[in-house]
């Protein structure tokens, strides 16, 4: 099975993961810009961050025959950092410009405060005249709430649906997209704080696999780089039709992310 892995944070995890996931069939990863685990309090910090996965993380990955990739912004929980997260949002253009540079990510919500509103309202107009892909957080807690809000900001804005990944979802948030077929719908197989692999496969059962992106979003935490893979065997399990699997897991994420130039992965 051709797998597509649309949300992960290498940065975080061991050479020994990128063996693990080119044995499971992952061709290419996207990797989001992310928290790294404390308050960064100078621009040069993510200038460094960014430059990392640009260049070191890249060649970390082609060693194993994956093609990598990123999304690149203020994640929510530094834009409570003003005024540093004010001055990334500065140098953002150029470097969602930059080759490897996939879309604007991820952006959202952690504690849904003012300060992350604005940032995100802020990162959104970059993207908006960038037409690029947006991948958005949704907060871990208060999710429904959350979630309502972010699709309310990505109106207002004008953000076209077709280039949103609204990711983390739960099964209380899947019923808002309804009304919005165009927007991708990301769910996370993440143990403890996100989904199981089992209530994953459920959601997948009961909805379908059009417009929906499957992923990690392995980190720091008690996280699996493998998870994606370990859905497709559950999902093979249940008598899921391989064709259904591989759109979830390579056809789906390689069409989001095809919506920028700079993904220049050949399926």
């Amino acid at each position: 099975m051709r797998i597509i892995e649309p949300h992960i944070h290498c940065y975080s995890r061991t050479t020994d993961d990128y063996e693990k996931m080119t044995l499971a069939g992952i061709e290419a990863i996207v990797e989001p810009a992310f928290w790294l685990g404390g308050a960064r309090t100078t621009v040069g910090t993510f200038v460094d961050y960014f430059e990392h996965l640009l260049g070191f993380e890249r060649e970390r990955a082609a060693n194993y025959g994956i093609a990598h990739f990123s999304t690149l912004s203020v994640n929510p929980r530094e834009a409570n950092t003003r005024p540093v997260a004010d001055q990334v949002v500065e140098l953002l253009p150029q470097y969602l410009q930059r080759p490897g540079v996939v879309g604007l990510g991820e952006v959202g919500f952690d504690r849904i405060t003012s300060d992350e509103e604005e940032i995100l309202r802020q990162q959104f107009r970059i993207a908006r005249k960038l037409a690029c892909p947006i991948v958005i957080h949704s907060p871990h807690q208060h999710k429904k709430i959350g979630v309502e809000r972010l699709l309310t900001i990505i109106d207002e804005e004008k953000i076209e649906h077709s280039l949103v990944d609204l990711d983390h979802n739960t099964e209380e948030t899947m019923p808002f997209f309804a009304q919005r077929p165009r927007m991708w719908r990301g769910l996370t197989v993440y143990p403890i704080t996100k989904l199981s692999v089992e209530r994953a496969a459920n959601i997948v059962q009961q909805y379908g696999v059009d417009r929906l992106l499957i992923n990690s979003s392995a980190d720091w935490g008690i996280s699996d780089p493998l998870s994606v893979p370990r859905v497709v065997r559950e999902l093979e399990r249940r008598g899921v039709p391989r064709d259904q699997i591989e759109q979830l897991v390579f056809r789906n994420p390689l069409e989001f992310y095809s919506q920028s130039p700079r993904f220049t992965f050949k399926a």
